[in-house]
């Protein structure tokens, strides 16, 4: 990983990830290594890895090295079919998620590994990640239910993202719009039901999220406040 940074990067990640004083990801440490040859570094050891060393990866306090045993988890569990090895590689995600603690970090894993196991499961656990007071674990609510709506089934998506208007976090705001807006590209009508009954409540970013790739008509109609609400 480290012969694999980029010094460009590593100067401007802090910044990015917004690791100073008061920042939302205070005290993390980057390489500057972009996330393709984070990708590429997975691909080269993720085969035959051990519980034991995925976690030393994933404990590594460096922020790319956490992508890159994200990544080797997500390979891990996507291999197996057995559903008892599948339960063990998201168990492995759920007992370490206090180290998927950044948004990056969150969208690369969360609907690849816990939304994709939870297709035909009980979703009962994303809900209790949402109550919690922990924005990293709440996105992981959220965008796991992308694996979802690339099937059709919104309903954990509509409910968490209604529990959620309120939330104080802008990340959680473009993190609800962003999901939004995918069952929009699925099912406009589904997407605009919701918006019209909730989008004079919601946060500004979270609204500009969800309506991005509406008719610049549309857009400024829910913008000016000019829908019916129902």
């Amino acid at each position: 990983m480290k012969n694999r940074s980029n010094p460009k990067k590593r100067e401007f990640y802090p910044k990015f990830f917004k690791a100073y004083k008061g920042g939302y990801g205070e005290g993390d440490k980057f390489l500057g290594t972009i996330v393709p040859e984070t990708r590429k570094v997975a691909t080269l050891f993720w085969k035959g890895i051990s519980i034991p060393d995925l976690v030393t990866i994933l404990n590594d306090p460096y922020h790319e090295v956490r992508l890159c045993g994200l990544f080797i988890l997500e390979k891990n569990y996507k291999k197996v079919k057995e559903e008892n090895e599948k339960k063990k590689w998201v168990s492995v995600y759920l007992d370490n998620l206090d180290l998927v603690n950044n948004w990056d970090l969150v969208d690369l894993s969360a609907s690849h590994i816990l939304g994709d196991y939870l297709k035909d499961k009980n979703r009962r656990i994303l809900y209790e990640l949402a109550k919690v007071d922990n924005l990293w674990r709440n996105r992981i609510a959220m965008i796991s239910t992308q694996a979802f709506i690339r099937n059709d089934d919104f309903t954990e998506t509509l409910k968490l993202a209604e529990h959620f208007v309120g939330h104080p976090h802008d990340l959680m705001h473009k993190a609800v719009g962003w999901m939004l807006r995918e069952v929009g590209s699925r099912n406009l009508m589904v997407e605009r039901d919701f918006l019209d009954r909730f989008y004079k409540i919601m946060p500004r970013t979270m609204l500009r999220y969800a309506i991005e790739k509406f008719p610049e008509k549309l857009r400024k109609k829910y913008l000016e406040g000019k829908i019916q609400q129902k």
